[in-house]
């Protein structure tokens, strides 16, 4: 049976698959609301009457719940926020699968220097509140960015990111207990 990537997201949050129904119910729960706005966004982008439909509805939704991720960011599945609110990440930013991006968290783009760019964020990757990730970066897979840090060079696999500066040491399993239902 295959699953779409709204199932494999929610998937995350219940590990369950769950049907459209049961998802919908879900709904409720504002990060998990705007994850399924996201991408239905994403789906219809290119479709003139329902893309810009989903396109103004997660606008309303952008500015009500404190999400700034827009349907062109390019986002893995198994995509989970764990709260919601005050969250921007630069829409040429590319992350992979089994990501969790809690509150606060800016993934931004820096417009000058050596590092002018945006950040390109691996698979099973957690990055705590109020991390700030900047500039044309590469963090890589098994990464956890503790809360607070300030990311301005690239990461390798199987590290864990404190501090500002940011200080980088490398750990097998970095992130696990903390991305859970991994898909």
């Amino acid at each position: 049976m295959s699953h779409s990537i709204i199932q494999k997201d929610f998937y995350r949050e219940s590990g369950k698959y769950l049907s459209y129904f049961q998802i919908l119910r879900k709904c409720f729960s504002p990060n998990l609301h705007y994850i399924y706005l996201f991408r239905k966004a994403q789906k219809h982008h290119r479709k003139p009457i329902t893309g810009l439909f989903y396109k103004l509805l997660l606008r309303h939704y952008q500015i009500r719940y404190g999400f700034q991720i827009y349907p062109e960011t390019q986002i893995g599945e198994g995509f989970y926020l764990g709260h919601w609110g005050h969250l921007v990440i630069n829409p040429k930013t590319k992350i992979g699968k089994n990501c969790n991006i809690a509150q606060g968290v800016t993934i931004a783009q820096a417009n000058r220097g050596k590092n002018e760019g945006v950040p390109v964020i691996g698979n099973e990757v957690w990055i705590g509140p109020n991390a700030v990730v900047v500039g044309n970066i590469t963090i890589g897979d098994d990464v956890l960015i503790a809360p607070n840090a300030y990311v301005t060079t690239d990461v390798p696999d199987h590290s864990v990111v404190t501090g500002n500066p940011a200080v980088i040491t490398p750990r097998a399993h970095a992130t696990e207990h903390y991305i859970n239902n991994k898909i």
